[in-house]
Parts: structure tokens; sequence; C-alpha cells
């Protein structure tokens, strides 16, 4: 059995993500690894994920060091894949935009394909006739890889991923993407489709496949450099931030920069707000939702009727703001503090949800956020954030926009004020709400009716039967 030297590129891990940070590598050269392995831990600007193996074979190589950032493209790993066929290298595709490969496997790239997508992870037998030269003597075209039991092509590790989490098997669906490479969309579908046809965990209604085995790599891990940065020097005692924090600071630093932000404050009073939670606590039989689910289930109901705050803004290619775009869905984010900084995951589609659901996603995005386990998809694609941050004791804040996004509801502490009640002043829970808004979507009264709109539903929380 001969070995195909494989070079396999940092791909491309979605969401407009231009690099990754080396966090941990899980095999060290010499180690023999299977397909959908994991390889090594990355930090992105969104989270962490494990990049798994597109071959089988021997590692030769591992590039980069814990604490190094590589861009997309950069050479990963090298891997002797084990050649069981004798039919010497397959081709080799190659992503748009990388360096030429070795000469010791034959290259071809599809030229209609010029979107960043990892090309190659698995070998595409569905492509058209892109290879090397056929031979003088016509023959009938091998069946792709993936049917003799090789890796099924995928646009991103991250899909294979989430095939995996969800029992997908990756034969059984039908890639949308070029030359049928299998995408997020496609997976996501399968889930769709698995959980109404059954409530089994795994394609069979068995249990979920396991990810492959990996055993924990021995000895000492590699010592990071001092700095990766262009002008930083280790006797400069700069402690950097790592990818996620330059990232936060990037983001945040546009934010500032780029959005004309104003703020509207209301106080409410969130004494029947709490009530609620009490009884829904006491009823066994009923929905655990909490302030937080209540308040987000009160955010989607008034985006329902002022869109406007969950709108885009359009810039033409000089960078200049032309328009907006309004969402095509809620996706509504919550502002999550977690050991490596404030995470906004994301609820997708949460106007289809229920408010006992809305309160289980909400429930399963935060830990997922505190756990650096959440997929790249998890953590964007939303419209509007909401932020908590009266946990932390603050009763007001202007919470600063999740740029792109053009607003978000911040909520201060709930606790008892004096309220004045017609002609008398009373003791009520009362809870402190302020609107941070891009002035360029909307004028003030448009917020001004948004953020009454929540307020009211925080105090006649009775109201949110008609949103369900």
């Amino acid at each position: 059995m001969s070995a195909v030297r494989r070079e396999f590129p940092l791909p491309d891990l979605g969401e407009g993500l231009t690099g990754a940070e080396v966090v941990r590598w899980l095999v060290r050269r010499g180690d023999r690894v299977g397909v959908d392995q994991p390889l090594v831990e990355v930090e992105t600007a969104k989270t962490r994920v494990e990049i798994p193996s597109p071959y089988a074979g021997e590692v030769l190589e591992c590039r980069g060091v814990a604490g190094e950032e590589l861009p997309v493209g950069a050479p990963l790993v090298v891997i002797a894949e084990d050649d069981a066929s004798g039919a010497g290298p397959r081709p080799e595709p190659v992503m748009p935009g990388a360096a030429e490969a070795s000469s010791a496997a034959p290259v071809w790239e599809d030229p209609a394909e010029r979107e960043p997508v990892l090309v190659g992870y698995g070998s595409r037998g569905a492509a058209p006739a892109a290879g090397p030269p056929a031979g003088p003597a016509a023959s009938p075209a091998p069946a792709p890889d993936w049917a003799r039991g090789g890796p099924v092509p995928v646009v991103s590790p991250l899909v294979r991923r989430l095939a995996r989490d969800h029992g997908i098997d990756l034969r059984t669906v039908s890639g949308t993407g070029p030359a049928g490479l299998v995408g997020r969309s496609d997976v996501l579908r399968a889930v769709e489709a698995l959980a109404g046809a059954a409530h089994g965990s795994g394609p069979d209604g068995g249990p979920p496949a396991a990810p492959a085995a990996h055993a924990p790599p021995t000895g000492p891990a590699p010592r990071a450099p001092a700095a990766f940065l262009s002008g930083v020097r280790p006797e400069d005692d700069v402690l950097l931030w790592p990818g996620a924090g330059r990232a936060a600071a990037r983001k945040v630093t546009d934010s500032h920069r780029e959005i004309p932000a104003a703020t509207c404050w209301l106080e409410a009073d969130a004494t029947g707000l709490l009530d609620l939670c009490r009884d829904a606590a006491d009823t066994p039989s009923g929905p655990r939702v909490g302030v937080l689910t209540l308040i987000a289930r009160m955010c989607v109901a008034a985006l329902g009727r002022y869109p406007a705050l969950g709108s885009r803004v359009v810039h033409d290619a000089d960078g200049t703001a032309v328009g907006v775009r309004p969402p095509r869905s809620i996706g509504l984010g919550i502002a999550t503090r977690t050991d490596h900084g404030v995470v906004v995951p994301v609820v997708h589609d949460a106007a289809r949800l229920t408010t006992a659901r809305l309160g289980e996603e909400i429930a399963r995005l935060t830990a997922g956020a505190r756990d650096g386990t959440l997929a790249p998809h998890e953590l964007t694609g939303g419209c509007f954030t909401l932020n908590n941050h009266g946990v932390l004791g603050t009763d007001g804040a202007v919470p600063l926009i999740n740029h792109p996004e053009t607003a978000m509801l911040g909520v201060g502490r709930i606790a008892r004020r004096p309220w004045v009640d017609g002609d008398t002043v009373v003791p009520r829970s009362t809870a402190p709400l302020s609107l941070t808004f891009d002035h360029r979507v909307c004028d003030g009264a448009t917020a001004a009716g948004f953020l009454e709109l929540v307020a009211r539903a925080v105090t006649r929380p009775g109201t949110l039967a008609l949103h369900l």
C-alpha cells in the first residue's frame, strides 16, 4: 500500500472569517489519523472549533503552534494519505487563492468557483471532468470516492460536525453547492426532515454516530512564541489579546466609529412580570420561563411591528451608506458574559418559536457560549440584541450596538423602588429599559414606539398571549 502526500490548508470556517488562531494540537507528527478525526482546535472571532482530518494516514507536519494566527488557505497539516486502491494519487483540489501545490500530486481548480469555500474536504468525485486528461480509450467514469467509502465532500468541517452532532449520515444528504458540495443548509434540511419523521436521534432511529475517537497527545505541549503581531516585542510586557479578543476590539471600534447611535429610556413596573415567572415556577406541568425569556418574547413581538430596528445598513462600493435591508427573519442575539469576554449567540427564526421553546433555545445557546462549544452559525445572523446588564448590578447603561446590527435593548437591575400610582407612592419592582439605535435606520418616534411597546408588555405581561 503506497502513500500520497496531502497538504491540508486551513479551511474557510464560514461567515466571512479570514483566519483562526491555533489553540492546541490534538495530534503530533508520526501519529496515524482517520478520516474525520479531530486534528487541531482553533479559535476564530466567533468560537472555538475542532478541525477534523479529510484524509486517513500518517501526520507528517503540523504547521503553526499554540497562539499563532493563520490565515484561511495557509498550510495547516501535511498527511501521508494511505492509497489502498493502488491507483496512484487522486486529483488534489485547491482553494481559490492558495499557493500552488506540490508537484507530487496534480491539481485542478474549477474556474466557476470563486466563493471562499473549502474545496477538497474529501475528494469531489461529483465534479465535472476537470482532473487529469483522460486516456485515449474512453472508460466509464469511476464512482465518487464517497460512494466507495471515502469522505463526502462538504463546504466546511463545521458542516461535517453539524451532521455528526445530529446523527445525520452525509451519504444520504444531497448537496446543493458547486459540484454537489454539501453545505450547512443541506444538513439543516436533513435535520428538520429527520425530526419530522421520527423522534430518534440517529438516521435510523438509533443513537447518533459518535465522533471518531482519538488519543490525547502525549509529551510536552508546544510552546507559543512570545508574540505574533507585527511591532510587538516580548520585552514590552504586552498582554496580547487572543484572536477572539482582537476580533471583539475591532467590532466595538467599528460600532463606535460607524454607527450614529442614540438612546432612549423608560422605566417599567415589572411586578406583574415577576409574579408571572413565580407562578410558572410553581406550576409543575407548565413551561419554565424566566424574566429574560419573557422580555425576549416582547422584543420579538416589537420587532414584528417595528422591523426597522432589525434592519441592516447597506453600503455602496466606496463604503457610503445608501439604504437599509429589512430582516428576512428575526435572529435575536442574547449578550452573554463568558470567560472569553462577551459573546452574542443568536436564536434564529425567533418569531416562529413558542415562548417555551424560545426559553429552551436561549438556555442552550448561552450555555454553549460559556462552554465555547457553539458553531459559527450560532453566533452570527442576528438582527437585534438583548442585553440583560442588570445581572451585573447596574441600573442603567447605554448599550453599544452589536455591529453590524442597528439596535440593542438593555435591561437594568430589577429592584424595589418607589413608584407613583395615582396620588400615592408605593413600592414596586421596576425594570430600567434603554434602547440604543442607529439613527440612520429610524427616527426617535419609531424607537420610542418600540420601547413603549416593550415597557407596556413588561407592565402587563398577560398581553404576551397575543404573540405565542
